[in-house]
């Protein structure tokens, strides 16, 4: 834990100091392109605990970096095919990547040409995609990026037309989602958080009637309330880094999710009118949390899956 807490403190200092700074330079300064790539190919060689300690400090500034899809799932859908080549050209920084997942799109491959479209999927330079058991990539005949509600994740529409694409391997893709719901459950646990502390600094500087709005004890209670669900919420997280699998993973989902809806949606609650502006960060972190619950489904799905896993079908 001691290397998770020392990157948490860097990429906090990193991104306060620089909230601009671009994906190369986060690669270049901080190596979070390459935080999970094996030490042999230029990276890191970190696990999912410093993944989560990384995942967490994005979250909380709503940082717009492909991390999620591109140092986490795409890296762990190559470490299964052993793609050198791959691997080190994400640890460097220089390009993204994202995974498409069986059941994201409709996928045919026809030889070594891909045909198909995905809907939606996370934007990244170069595509991974699971089609019949085998990882390949390819470069999409169309790319159409959407203007979606949360701006700080972006969305496309990918298709492919008889698109030659290249074979890296087969692999489990079970796990490269798991880490991704991980990755995702932290970032919502530093959503969350940043709207506890945003809300707690408003019910101590806003006064009605001659005191702070915060000393009213329906706020304490709300605030309390929001204080548990986070902090449980980091539990759930932490779990799933710990030991990442696809009960750990359907339980962070359901929880964090619903956890990171609530906080924000109580920050505004607190805020009153000025939670609603649009120049106050409350709705960003709304959207935010709108979009992460359909990201990897919304927490009733993660509770099916986590349901049929423990009672069977």
């Amino acid at each position: 834990m001691a290397l998770a807490d020392d990157l948490r403190a860097a990429v906090r200092d990193h991104l306060a100091g620089r909230p601009g700074a671009s994906w190369q330079e986060c690669a270049r300064e901080l190596g979070l392109a390459g935080l999970m790539v094996p030490e042999r190919y230029g990276g890191a060689g970190c696990g999912p605990l410093e993944m989560a300690a990384v995942a967490e400090e994005l979250g909380r500034v709503l940082s717009p970096h492909p991390f999620l899809q591109s140092a986490v799932m795409a890296v762990a859908a190559l470490r299964e095919c052993e793609a050198g080549d791959e691997l080190a050209a994400l640890a460097e920084g220089g390009t993204s990547a994202t995974v498409v997942l069986p059941g994201d799109g409709d996928l045919r491959l026809d030889g070594d040409l891909l045909t198909g479209e995905v809907p939606y999927a996370l934007a990244g330079d170069l595509v991974l995609a699971y089609v019949d058991g085998l990882l390949v990539t390819a470069e999409p005949a169309e790319r159409e990026t959407y203007v979606t509600m949360d701006e700080s994740r972006p969305l496309q529409r990918l298709r492919f037309e008889r698109t030659p694409a290249r074979r890296l391997g087969g692999g489990t893709w079970a796990r490269v989602r798991d880490l991704g719901i991980t990755a995702l459950a932290a970032e919502q646990v530093g959503g969350a958080a940043r709207c506890l502390e945003m809300a707690v600094e408003h019910a101590g500087r806003r006064h009605q009637f001659g005191r702070p709005i915060g000393s009213f004890q329906a706020i304490k209670h709300k605030l309390a309330d929001v204080l548990l669900l986070v902090e449980s919420a980091r539990s759930a997280a932490l779990g799933a880094a710990a030991d990442v699998g696809e009960v750990s993973a359907a339980i962070a989902g359901s929880y964090c999710t619903e956890a990171y809806l609530t906080a924000a949606g109580e920050n505004i609650q607190v805020h009153g009118g000025i939670g609603i502006t649009w120049e106050h960060p409350a709705h960003r972190y709304f959207k935010r949390a709108t979009s992460d619950a359909q990201l990897f489904g919304p927490p009733q799905a993660h509770r099916a899956r986590l349901g049929v896993h423990v009672f069977g079908d």
